[in-house]
């Protein structure tokens, strides 16, 4: 029972660490957008501009975030744990991040909403189940031996 609570905390820090990393690419591709490539008449376009923006991001990082934890969840109900979490955040930050600034550099790329959406959720969904492996029962008792031998 205890390696299940071991495994759900790691999912749980794994969907805040993707949440952040997704929220941080969402935010500088808005940075870019409102500096280079929107055109604003004053200082408070500027600011309405970048504000949706970062909202409009922090909204789908919190998204991602929110199918990063049913899916790591899933995987720890069966016998999975994620591995390398860190950088499955950051592939799921570095994904946004392109796919932003390509709709963003080469509006053609740009399918609309629920394409988007739907994209993000698949990709997010996908680097978590890549970085699951499963996590055998002799595995668990053995890592638990060693530990309190150490």
């Amino acid at each position: 029972m205890s390696d299940t609570g071991d495994r759900m905390r790691v999912v749980v820090y794994y969907a805040i660490w993707a949440t952040i990393c997704a929220a941080v690419a969402g935010v500088l591709v808005t940075l870019i957008h409102t500096w280079f490539f929107s055109y604003n008449p004053g200082r408070s376009a500027v600011i309405q501009t970048l504000f949706a923006g970062v909202v409009t991001a922090l909204a789908i990082a919190a998204g991602q975030g929110a199918v990063a934890l049913v899916t790591g969840s899933l995987l720890a109900q069966l016998g999975r744990a994620l591995n390398f979490t860190v950088l499955l955040g950051l592939l799921i930050g570095a994904f946004d991040f392109v796919m932003y600034f390509l709709q963003m550099a080469v509006p053609a790329t740009e399918l609309g909403w629920v394409p988007d959406v739907i994209i993000l959720v698949a990709v997010t969904a996908l680097i978590t189940a890549l970085g699951a492996r499963r996590s055998g029962a002799g595995a668990g008792a053995g890592g638990g031996a060693t530990a309190s031998a150490g």
